[in-house]
């Protein structure tokens, strides 16, 4: 760990009354709604704030807190240790989706729960784990 510099990041499963699932299409890849906290920030106002920031959906209710998930990553030759907390959130699915294109966010979309081919074929293997993991919940 003393080789890395720790980064603390928040985001979310975002869910409609249906169980649809809000994933966000960013740098080639699907992602879920996330980013790093503002310092002296909570962990689920950072994860609230991130999912609005970058879609546009206002979340009305945190379900569950999910588990936390770590990836490492090279940031101007520092290497970076990223903590990610995650939670399980409801929004309305008519709220208008408004992509960050300066955080390079292309599409969003809800997704069926039974139906995350395309989401699976073409996202990292973390957030596949995520997302397995709050569906067999």
């Amino acid at each position: 760990k003393k080789d890395y510099k720790l980064v603390k990041a928040a985001g979310g499963i975002v869910r409609d009354k249906d169980h649809n699932m809000l994933f966000i299409f960013r740098r080639g890849k699907w992602d879920l709604p996330k980013g790093k906290m503002d310092k002296d920030e909570g962990k689920k106002h950072a994860a609230l704030r991130e999912v609005r920031e970058e879609t546009g959906v206002e979340p009305f209710l945190i379900i569950r807190k999910l588990e936390s998930t770590y990836h490492i990553y090279t940031e101007k030759k520092d290497n970076i240790l990223k903590k990610t907390y995650w939670y399980e959130m409801m929004a309305d699915n008519t709220q208008p989706l408004i992509p960050q294109l300066e955080e390079e966010i292309t599409e969003i979309r809800w997704f069926k729960p039974d139906n995350l081919t395309e989401i699976y074929s073409n996202t990292y293997p973390l957030i596949r784990d995520l997302t397995d993991s709050c569906l067999k919940i």
